[in-house]
Order: structure tokens, then C-alpha cells, then sequence
């Protein structure tokens, strides 16, 4: 327990030492641990197969009060833009997890600096279907009683404003023979005058979800290669067929994006080894 806690509180300082700006509520993060407001969750992602049963989730309040979270399962679909939208059902293609699985606690209070750890099993995997279940397991902040802000929206009305923190991660159950693939597409060069832009799209096939890294490299007509963007953890799942993407990509004064060309590389990580997943290049002139 103690080291556990030594890692997560190096996390903690990792994640505080960087400068993040408008992270939407289902952001995944490709690193070990994901954040939201002060709890801390690792791993950022749960895999099953028939031949892992047991899986943890650990918890850590890296703030200064004690909070209480309540821990349930959502079901989401991933839209083509990359935003998640709350569903009942499952569409066509798309199978829930959450109905072949249990996790105890349901509910946990941690004071600062404590460590929890949420138990997950799969239940009778033998009597599922090939293919692949997704959910995503989610963690909410229990607001106290104490309001954070009070605004007047009149003379005698007040409204008492308390923030609420959640964090999700994604639970897959994967079953049988899956494969994907992913073609890039629609590649293109947004110039404006904040920083320049590169659109592309993720288009998949397959049976299952693919999961994985984008590094975006300028090659000079000299063949000298310099890395101008990375977005870790890019997600396309099933059933979801394509996802389309902005990246804006490094402006300074000596990188010309009027020569060369931009090479897109898509990487899945496993087991600390990099496979790519997908490749594409756009001419520059």
C-alpha cells in the first residue's frame, strides 16, 4: 500500500506540473492514471478476457478534504466528433458490460492522501458471445452541504452553486476472435493566426475498438524530421465506423509548413511495445 501510494502521488505531481486546458468530461488519458478535480484512478482503462477475471481499480483523494464518491456504471456511445452521449441501449453492433460484471464497493469515503481499492470481476464469461462489451465505470464526488458559491439572481432569491466532480474510465470485456483496422483520411491543413491546424479522420473496421497514440511529424524536403503533435489515448469504439479529429500543431517561428510534408502516425501501445496501427502523409506546398 505504501508504494501504491508513492506512485500515485507521483502521478499527482506529473499531472499538477503540466498546463491542461479544456478537458471534456469523458476525456481519456493514455497514461496510467486519470484525473478529475482531486480524485486520482488507476489504471485509466479496464480489459478483460476469459482469462482475467479479477481486475482492480485503485482510488486516491490527492486533496485536502474527505470526500465520499459513489461508483456505478454508465453506458455510452462514442459520436463521429469524439463526444460521448449518455444511451439506454445498445445500438446495432454495440454490446454493454456492464451486465457481466460486479465491482465491490459501491461507494467509498476517502480522507486526504487515502487509497482505496475497487475489486471488478467478470461473471460466467463461458456463456457469453464472441465479440466485444464496453461500459464505463464511473466515479462521483458526493457533494457536503457547504455551498462552493452563492449567486443573487434577485432580491430575495439566491441560488447556492456546489461542484460536482465525476471521472470515467472504460471497462471492455472481449470475447472470442476480434480485429480492427483504421484507415486515415480526409487529411488536411487548417492555417490560421493562432496556430495551424490538422484535420483528419479515423475510419474502422472490424469487431472490436482500437485504442492508441497519434504522433505527427513535419519531414523537411532535406529528410530532417521534427515532431509537431501528439494526442495520446485515441479511442475509436465499436460500433462507432469513423471519428474525425483537429489537432492544432506546434507554431513556432521555424517550422514552414509550406515544405515537406506531414507524416501521421497512429500507435497502439502494448505491453511497452508500439505497433502502428495506421499511417498517412500530407504534401505540403
Amino acid at each position: 500500500m505504501k508504494q501504491l501510494k508513492e506512485k500515485l502521488l507521483a502521478y499527482k505531481y506529473k499531472i499538477q506540473s503540466s498546463v491542461i486546458a479544456g478537458i471534456s468530461f469523458f476525456l481519456f488519458l493514455a497514461t496510467d492514471a486519470k484525473a478529475q478535480g482531486d480524485l486520482l484512478v488507476m489504471p485509466h482503462r479496464l480489459m478483460f478476457t476469459k482469462s482475467s477475471k479479477m481486475q482492480e481499480v485503485h482510488l486516491s483523494n490527492m486533496g485536502k478534504d474527505t470526500v465520499t464518491y459513489l461508483i456505478s456504471f454508465q453506458e455510452v456511445k462514442m459520436n463521429e466528433n469524439g463526444s460521448f452521449e449518455s444511451i439506454t441501449q445498445p445500438e446495432a453492433g454495440q454490446f454493454f458490460a456492464s451486465n457481466h460484471l460486479i465491482f465491490y464497493p459501491h461507494k467509498v469515503k476517502l480522507a486526504p492522501n487515502e487509497v482505496q481499492v475497487i475489486k471488478v470481476q467478470l461473471v460466467k464469461p463461458g456463456s457469453m458471445a464472441a465479440g466485444e462489451y464496453r461500459s464505463h465505470m464511473y466515479f462521483r464526488a458526493v457533494p457536503d452541504n457547504t455551498p462552493q458559491a452563492t449567486a443573487n439572481v434577485s432580491s430575495d432569491i439566491s441560488v447556492s452553486i456546489s461542484p460536482v466532480f465525476g471521472i470515467t474510465i472504460p471497462v471492455i470485456i472481449q470475447i472470442g476472435e476480434l480485429n480492427a483496422n483504421v484507415h486515415i483520411t480526409d487529411v488536411s491543413l487548417t492555417k490560421d493566426e493562432s496556430a495551424p491546424k490538422l484535420n483528419l479522420k479515423f475510419n474502422r473496421t472490424g469487431n472490436a475498438s482500437t485504442y492508441g497514440d497519434l504522433v505527427v511529424d513535419i519531414i523537411s524536403t532535406d529528410g530532417k524530421i521534427k515532431e509537431v503533435a501528439s494526442v495520446k489515448g485515441i479511442a475509436v469504439y465499436t460500433p462507432t465506423k469513423s471519428r474525425t479529429l483537429q489537432i492544432a500543431l506546434d507554431n513556432s517561428s521555424n517550422i514552414n509548413y509550406k515544405s515537406g510534408k506531414l507524416r501521421i502516425t497512429y500507435n497502439r501501445q502494448q505491453e511497452y511495445i508500439s505497433k502502428t496501427i495506421a499511417e498517412a502523409e500530407l504534401p505540403l506546398n
